[in-house]
């Protein structure tokens, strides 16, 4: 929807731009006529379609940007990653998921075979468009792998806004989606700064073992020291994964974290053998196993961050 006003008589008109879609051409003229005076006057297309997108945009609710990370790796980050986008793509949510690791397993858990992905992206190579894929309803993809380690030295040689290169390479498609979904590697290194210099959101999924809890709180270090230069970043879940409740360990470690962070815990992913099966298939829980207690966790988990209690019922 775009408005015209009249010159002569200054009315205003709603225009369904849908309506004039078929017979527009860039760059030219339409002719428009006034329903209170008669008057007669051009109005330029690109111009009116400009409005239209400007509207479009600043109707949508604000996108979400939300990475899973943590340093320490076998935590169930990539896990999480794709069942989170997967379940909020079930719940009617448009999600890009955006995968920064070098194994690039997020196409390998939803089956997908991209020719391209996030390296062309960042290289400027490809558009978005020919680098994104749509891996289910709702549920787009833009893929990591091994050509990433390549990208990394690039933007390490960089001198100045290196921090940026991910933020510079997502903006123009923030409008798309409802939620932004970043799977990242373990590590720290360029890419995961890039990574916490767009994303607004953080939830860090813990295995509750002893050493993941020490990644944890070396997390918590270098996520203050970005905070320092971007003040939008902030922790807002924690995610207890592989909780295994037939021995103690888990359980102990699992009543620490809720002590440690009250504020950002979220229920735990329970130890299921559907999690790690369902990848083989290509599928995720709620395809694979949609009965098991992970997907039911997991949709849990999907309710926590939609704020929304009847999501995926």
């Amino acid at each position: 929807m775009a408005i015209i006003v009249c010159p002569k008589c200054e009315k205003k008109h709603n225009v369904n731009l849908d309506a004039i879609k078929g017979n527009a051409i860039s760059g030219k003229n339409i002719a428009a006529r006034c329903k209170a005076c008669g008057h007669k006057f051009p109005v330029e297309l690109d111009t009116l379609f400009d409005q239209g997108n400007e509207h479009t945009q600043k109707s949508r609710p604000a996108i979400r940007k939300i990475c899973v990370t943590l340093s320490k790796g076998g935590v169930g980050k990539t896990t999480t990653s794709v069942n989170l986008s997967a379940g909020l793509a079930l719940a009617g949510h448009k999600v890009l998921l955006v995968d920064t690791d070098t194994q690039g397993q997020s196409s390998y858990i939803l089956g997908q075979k991209p020719k391209a992905g996030l390296t062309e992206l960042l290289t400027k190579e490809l558009s978005p468009e020919e680098c994104i894929i749509q891996a289910r309803k709702n549920l787009w993809l833009l893929s990591g792998g091994k050509s990433l380690a390549g990208v990394k030295r690039i933007i390490d040689r960089k001198n100045f806004g290196a921090e940026w290169t991910l933020t510079e390479a997502l903006k123009d498609l923030d409008y798309r989606y409802d939620y932004v979904i970043i799977d990242t590697a373990p590590g720290w290194d360029q890419l995961i700064v890039n990574v916490l210099f767009y994303a607004t959101e953080v939830l860090v999924p813990v295995a509750l073992e002893v050493m993941p809890l020490q990644g944890l709180a070396e997390f918590m270090k270098s996520l203050g020291s970005i905070q320092k230069y971007r003040k939008e970043i902030k922790l807002k879940y924690i995610v207890p994964t592989f909780l295994d409740t037939r021995v103690k360990g888990p359980e102990t470690i699992y009543s620490q974290l809720k002590k440690l962070y009250p504020e950002y815990i979220c229920i735990p992913i329970r130890y299921s053998e559907s999690l790690s099966e369902a990848p083989s298939y290509g599928k995720s829980i709620f395809e694979f196993a949609p009965g098991s207690t992970a997907s039911v966790d997991y949709r849990e988990l999907v309710k926590k961050v939609t704020q929304d209690n009847t999501a995926l019922l």
